[in-house]
Parts: C-alpha cells; sequence; structure tokens
C-alpha cells in the first residue's frame, strides 16, 4: 500500500502541470512518467477508481488513457481482474535494443550539428547519476540512466524521436526491475555514461557511437542473461 500511495501521490502532484494534451494524453503521460521513474513495477494492479480520484478525471478517461498505454506495451489488461503494469517479455526486450541502436546511434551521429543545450541535458543525467550513486539512492540512479538515453536521442532534434524514445525508455525501467540489486546493474554503466558524454564533447563522434554500441551490447547479454536465470 506505501508504494500505491506513492505513485498515486505523483499523479495528484502532477496532474496540473501538463499543457496542450487531452485529457486522456495526460493522464497516460502521467502514468508513463511514474514507470518511467520507476515507482510502478511490472505485475503492479492499477486501481482504476483510486487514479480516476487522484487525476480527478472520468472512468471513461481512464479507460481511454489505459487502452494508449496498452497500445505502447507498458500496461495489459487482464479478463475480471483489472490492468496491470506488463512485464517485457525475452523477446521484446531483445526488439527494444534494436530500435533503441537505431534512434540513439543517430543521436551521437547528430551530436555536432545539436544546439549546446542539447548536449547539455546529456552532461546533467551523467551529473545527477553520479549525484545519486554517491548517495547510495540506486532506484534514482536508474532513473538518471533513463534520461541520459533520452537526452542522447533528443540530439537528433526531432519531436517524433523524442516520443518514440519516451515510450521505449518507458518500457525498459519494466526491464530493470527484473534485476535483482540496482547497483549492480546500474553502477558499472555510470562511468560508460561520463565516458560517452565526455567523446561527444570532445567532437569524437565515431568513438562515442563505437563505445555506445559496445554499451548497448554489454547491457543487453547482461539482461537477456538475469531473463534466462529466472526461466
Amino acid at each position: 500500500m506505501p508504494a500505491q500511495e506513492s505513485w498515486l501521490e505523483n499523479i495528484a502532484a502532477a496532474r496540473d502541470d501538463i499543457g496542450r494534451l487531452s485529457t486522456a494524453d495526460r493522464v497516460a503521460h502521467l502514468l508513463r512518467e511514474q514507470i518511467t521513474d520507476g515507482r510502478l513495477a511490472p505485475g503492479d494492479r492499477i486501481p482504476e477508481e483510486d487514479l480516476g480520484r487522484a487525476a480527478k478525471v472520468s472512468r471513461n478517461t481512464i479507460r481511454e488513457a489505459f487502452r494508449l498505454l496498452i497500445n505502447e506495451r507498458l500496461l495489459v489488461h487482464e479478463f475480471n481482474r483489472g490492468v496491470f503494469v506488463r512485464r517485457v517479455t525475452a523477446e521484446g526486450l531483445a526488439d527494444l535494443y534494436r530500435v533503441r541502436r537505431i534512434l540513439e546511434c543517430e543521436g551521437v551521429r547528430c551530436a555536432p550539428s545539436a544546439p549546446r543545450e542539447a548536449l547539455a541535458r546529456v552532461e546533467a543525467a551523467v551529473a545527477d547519476g553520479e549525484h545519486a550513486a554517491a548517495g547510495g539512492r540506486w532506484a534514482q540512479v536508474g532513473t538518471a540512466d533513463i534520461r541520459f538515453h533520452q537526452a542522447l536521442a533528443a540530439l537528433v532534434g526531432s519531436p517524433r524521436v523524442d516520443e518514440m524514445i519516451r515510450h521505449l525508455l518507458a518500457e525498459m525501467r519494466l526491464v530493470f526491475h527484473e534485476m535483482g540489486s540496482p547497483r549492480e546493474f546500474h553502477e558499472p554503466y555510470l562511468a560508460r555514461n561520463r565516458r560517452l558524454y565526455d567523446l561527444l564533447e570532445r567532437g569524437d563522434v565515431a568513438a562515442a557511437e563505437a563505445e555506445l554500441r559496445s554499451y548497448l551490447d554489454d547491457a543487453e547479454a547482461q539482461l537477456t542473461k538475469a531473463y534466462r536465470e529466472q526461466e
């Protein structure tokens, strides 16, 4: 129950901060952010009535938001049981990395022409991860890592790419929950995030892309191993 109250309280606090979205899109965005930030885990049930009260929207709006997130593979409806946060399959994991390579490597290639503030967001995400690690806040390190990869893809400068990577990395946060220890998984990548940023800052695009591809290969292999051990 405390975990449920935490994400519902975040929904209630953030519900008025989003503009230019339909009501259902707004609720879907709020739920997606709770998943991306690690407050909702695979298998968690989303109580329709509690969510409606927190977001101050109708049941029909909640159901439309659910439909949007089911289409994004973040939620699943189970007949006579309700709506739950989805668990990513091993096949889904492989496809996530396939698409991430396309979007994030293109971001790296676009870095030389990206606005300075876009590269600053990459550095800020690296620093946030390092700061969270120094305080032993490993769940927040995971959130910073998600923001780091979002910032890499954002170097493309395309709203469509930004939307695609947000959806993909929300799914990735569900994958992170499959790892037994957040520290064990995230700690080795802190230095690699810093190295990637440093290469981009120096303008060494070829080395940065090679590092990113190696990084994604290693992360996928580590996660795939964890999945197989649970089978």
